[in-house]
């Protein structure tokens, strides 16, 4: 019984704080351009290649 009263505030904690550190991303704007990433890397840069 004293392992779940010292296991559940942990927990509570860790999903309180990833909650937080979600929050924060989609405050900075992380989640807003999902398919640059997928359409930048199918891009062909051959501009450096030129040198």
């Amino acid at each position: 019984m004293t392992g779940l009263a010292f296991l559940i505030p942990i927990a509570l904690g860790l999903g309180m704080l990833g909650l937080a550190a979600f929050f924060w991303a989609m405050k900075k704007g992380q989640f807003e351009d999902l398919d640059g990433a997928a359409q930048r890397i199918l891009i062909d840069d051959d501009d450096e290649d030129e040198e």
